[in-house]
């Protein structure tokens, strides 16, 4: 009889204890089935703090006076726009283009002129305009000389962010000398050429000089034409007199470090040198979305 309860009693004990096991497991199936019926949490995909959002038509989200719609905005954009603007400027020390005011040939008109080249449509009239040995170095961006609200008026000529008046009230305009392109249109970038890219503008100031006090200078890095493995040549125009009419150099700057005019030299012991500057336009700013 003894014998007999040992062995119903070695029956039951799995009876009692599978249940003991199963219970868990069960568990975490119910579990499971719950989640995954819930919907998945619409997440930002991991480059999204890269990506500026699109702009309305009169926002100036980083506050530089400069509207967002004319800001070269994507990576393609502001490489292809240093392209062009860094070989029209190195174009004019080979040949002059009749496409550039005569009148307005000085430094600042050097920036102006290879600015305003860099936003047009680089069709065959335009190169037929340019004159002989211009090359596509790159596709054209996506704002151009008929965007809004801008279009040819580029360049703003007083402070504050932007509003929707200041083309109208005249803070923008066809013009700027190299002290407005300084003030309003570019940001210090440093005084160390390292950190310099190409198409960023070199500023000097001559104190003393009444009328032109500001000088600015284009910097290439790499010249597409010549350039004899080095990466720092600039170009400039060297402004008009009553008695010359000035013209354009290109240069590296190792040779104008040894300038026999301290003065011009693009050094960080020059107080007369300001540093490099970078064009509003190519800001690469990413207002936070709140």
């Amino acid at each position: 009889m003894v014998a007999l309860d040992k062995t119903w009693k070695r029956r039951l004990v799995p009876l009692f204890v599978f249940p003991l096991v199963l219970l868990p497991v069960l568990f975490l199936l119910i579990r499971y089935n719950s989640q995954s019926s819930t919907p998945a949490t619409t997440s930002k995909p991991a480059n999204s703090s890269l990506t500026r959002p699109e702009p309305g038509p009169n926002a100036d989200l980083d506050h530089d006076g400069i509207p967002d719609n004319s800001e070269l905005r994507s990576f393609n954009d502001r490489e292809n726009f240093r392209r062009w603007f860094t070989w029209i400027a190195e174009m004019q020390f080979y040949k002059l283009s009749d496409e550039w005011n005569s009148e307005q040939r000085d430094c600042a008109g050097l920036v102006r002129f290879a600015w305003r080249e860099s936003l047009r449509t680089h069709d065959r009239p335009w190169y037929r305009r340019m004159g002989e040995n211009y090359d596509p170095v790159a596709s054209d961006v996506t704002v151009n000389l008929t965007s809004e609200p801008l279009r040819e008026k580029l360049f703003r000529t007083a402070p504050g962010t932007y509003s929707p008046n200041d083309v109208a009230n005249g803070k923008f305009s066809e013009f700027a000398d190299a002290q407005t392109l300084k003030m309003f249109n570019a940001t210090f970038v440093s005084r160390d050429r390292e950190q310099a890219r190409p198409g960023d503008l070199l500023f000097f100031h001559q104190p003393w000089v009444q009328k032109y006090p500001y000088h600015v200078i284009i910097f290439l890095g790499e010249a597409r034409l010549a350039s004899e493995g080095a990466r720092d040549w600039v170009v400039y125009h060297t402004g008009a007199s009553p008695a010359d009419a000035g013209t354009v150099k290109k240069v590296r700057l190792a040779v104008l470090d040894q300038h026999p005019n301290k003065r011009w030299r693009p050094i960080q012991s020059n107080p007369n040198f300001l540093g490099f500057y970078r064009l509003k336009i190519l800001n690469q700013q990413v207002a936070s979305e709140e």
